[in-house]
């Protein structure tokens, strides 16, 4: 065998052997659970008090258990009692990616009794950089099982509940009911909405957090008196501002920090200790290494939510149209290509392959952002980012003129990411007198797909 064969190989054999050392930790976990509920029943106990008092105390927790959490029992303000509320209660966690992996590991190490994740996605390898509760084994499996398996992993003694799918208006108040705290580690406005609402519907504390580029936010809604989500936010920001990380990017670290420091205010209220940050809003920058507190507007009583004549009730939360209300989708379909181009004026990565198999002379204008062609480009492409094109006529002018070509001419090809920028950018060109230009349909990543696979997809 040739020497990248065999590596792949074993490449191959590596992944499997990540994914059934964790499959056996699950069934193992699984294994622990059933035994410990036997014993449970056996001794005719409830959650974790028995119907007389326990020979190690009052509090309910058995040897292995004071031993588990000893570090926080030391805590003279967390302490036997601080424990013995966190297991008796019940989280929900909402994602399981960048934000939602510390939340649902700490929650899972630190002893919460009944954690619930929600989650319709699968493992991809980007993922990886920053959801920190998935492994390479589980590419390609839902998250909600990875990140289930984790935190068995960690602690066999809690219920782990797998809610796998998406959390929309028909099923949220159903799910949301059986917890006493949620955590709020989603991506997207219309989602943020209806937690929120599904929240205050049932008196649930929200623990909100939100983490893009270099930045991240943390607060807890309608708790203790404090205002919720649309409080703040009556009318959904523009969707212009509306942007994820698979968009913006993410340093991986940024949703970690949040991440941890949403566990730790969830693990406040469950364990009744502490001062929450209801009413105030925490605040990272990771350049600067700040991390500030500020104070945020108090409970609006025309709130349509929380307010003194809520417009809300169960009925109209489960048919309100969320995505329609925010105008913007649930679901990340950045990856959908617009249609803003007729058929003439669009060619396919194929075709480009064909052009540049025949050595005709040509411009191709990759209009990504400036560090997004320093990852990776096509050979002899020129940069010119979007939002520069009108204002950079001249350089196409010039290339086109290098290779004694001028704006008539059908030698003129757009590329981008996705091959929506690219659209745009053939637009602002045919009005501007380029009148031939085509933009290639589906970007770099069409021509990774269906020309060169050794082309990074990013």
């Amino acid at each position: 065998m040739e020497r990248r064969a065999i590596e792949e190989e074993i490449n191959k054999l590596q992944v499997e052997k990540l994914r059934i050392e964790s499959r056996i930790i699950s069934l193992q976990s699984q294994l622990n659970q059933n035994g410990q509920q036997k014993q449970l029943d056996d001794k005719n106990l409830s959650g974790w008090k028995t119907t007389s008092s326990p020979p190690y105390g009052d509090h309910g927790l058995s040897k292995e258990l004071i031993y588990r959490y000893s570090r926080h029992l030391l805590l003279p303000d967390f302490g036997i009692q601080g424990q013995a509320n966190l297991l008796n209660s019940s989280i929900l966690v909402v994602g399981a990616g960048g934000l939602g992996s510390p939340v649902a590991l700490y929650l899972a190490a630190c002893g919460v009794g009944r954690l619930g994740i929600v989650d319709n996605d699968i493992v991809e390898l980007n993922n990886l950089q920053r959801q920190i509760i998935h492994t390479e084994a589980f590419i390609g499996k839902h998250k909600v099982e990875s990140a289930a398996a984790a935190c068995r992993a960690i602690n066999s003694t809690i219920d782990v509940i797998e809610h796998k799918g998406a959390l929309l208006a028909v099923n949220a108040l159903d799910i949301i009911s059986k917890y006493d705290v949620v955590v709020d580690a989603t991506d997207n406005i219309p989602t943020r909405y209806m937690i929120n609402d599904g929240c205050v519907l049932l008196n649930k504390p929200l623990v909100s957090g939100a983490a893009l580029g270099l930045e991240g936010q943390l607060t807890i809604y309608h708790y203790n008196g404090g205002p919720c989500y649309r409080c703040l936010f009556p009318t959904p920001p523009p969707t212009s501002a509306c942007q994820r990380c698979s968009d913006s990017g993410v340093l991986g670290v940024v949703p970690g920090i949040i991440g941890c420091l949403q566990a730790l205010e969830a693990i406040k209220l469950a364990s009744s200790v502490g001062v929450s940050l209801s009413g105030r809003m925490l605040l990272f920058d990771a350049l600067s290494a700040r991390i500030r507190t500020v104070k945020i507007r108090e409970r609006s009583l025309n709130c349509d939510a929380c307010g003194e004549n809520p417009i809300f009730t169960k009925k109209l939360f489960r048919s309100f149209d969320y995505e329609n209300f925010t105008e913007t989708p649930i679901f990340d379909l950045s990856c959908e290509n617009l249609m803003l181009l007729s058929k003439e004026a669009r060619g396919s990565s194929n075709e480009y392959e064909e052009l540049l198999n025949n050595g005709k002379p040509h411009v191709l204008l990759d209009v990504r952002p400036a560090h997004h062609f320093q990852i990776a480009s096509l050979p002899n492409s020129i940069n010119i980012p979007l939002p520069n094109i009108e204002k950079e006529l001249f350089t196409i002018d010039s290339a086109l003129k290098e290779i004694g070509q001028c704006k008539e001419t059908d030698s003129l090809y757009v590329i981008c990411r996705r091959g929506n920028d690219s659209q745009i950018a053939v637009q602002i060109l045919h009005q501007n007198g380029y009148s031939t230009a085509k933009d290639l349909i589906g970007g770099l990543i069409s021509w990774a797909n269906l020309v060169n696979c050794d082309f990074p997809i990013y």
